[in-house]
């Protein structure tokens, strides 16, 4: 039997963070759980609405909530730092508004930061979310995983491995094919490996995307 386990869990407190930071009781705890989701989900369907050039820069990489006392803090790291358009209304502060109303908080105890990357395309989630908008635009999976090879590229020394499966263009039997240039030590858990997974949702089926990612310094 093969035994798996996810690459970032593995590697957490180690050469991964956590996305979220609060202390909460037992009988809290699964509402906060919940109410993190449920925030993730409205900020990545707000982006994907109202955000420009999604489909370049991939949208949102990932969102960090801290909870204090009196405080919500979102803090949302994408490729592009304009990502949002600021006239008629579709700016951060509809967005806070929004997110306001579905949990009850005063504008006061909501803060949601925007923040850039510096290097986008190292950056698991941006680019699996750029392959599942091409992949659903009908571009052909060889084309699309080799420029995905070249837009991440062997860079400091490390490497990447993209991974594709479902009915690949079209075809009746679902299979896997995937691609690697450089390094991606899965086994070593103090490597600074960036993971994510995405489907793409297709006419002819989901197919889902894996990214692995390796930063060697």
């Amino acid at each position: 039997m093969g035994r798996k386990i996810h690459p970032l869990g593995f590697r957490l407190g180690v050469s991964q963070k956590h996305h979220s930071y609060w202390f909460a009781n037992r009988k809290d705890y699964p509402n906060f759980l919940e109410e993190d989701r449920k925030i993730r989900n409205l900020v990545e369907e707000y982006i994907q609405k109202h955000g420009k050039n999604v489909s370049t820069y991939g949208g949102v990489g990932r969102i960090e909530i801290r909870r204090k006392t009196d405080l919500l803090q979102i803090t949302i790291y994408t490729g592009s730092p304009n990502l949002l358009i600021e006239e008629q209304s579709f700016g951060i502060n509809q967005m806070k508004t929004d997110l306001g109303k579905v949990l009850g908080l005063e504008p006061q105890n909501l803060q949601v930061i925007l923040t850039g990357v510096t290097q986008p395309h190292m950056e698991s989630n941006i680019l699996a979310k750029i392959v599942a908008s091409q992949l659903q635009s009908r571009v052909p999976f060889r084309r699309i995983m080799k420029k995905t090879i070249e837009l991440a590229g062997k860079r400091n020394g490390g490497g990447i491995k993209i991974q594709i499966a479902g009915r690949l263009n079209g075809s009746e039997m679902a299979r896997v094919e995937w691609a690697r240039e450089g390094r991606v030590p899965l086994q070593t858990i103090k490597a600074n490996l960036s993971y994510c997974y995405h489907p793409a949702h297709t006419t002819c089926g989901v197919l889902g995307i894996k990214i692995w990612i390796f930063k060697a310094i």
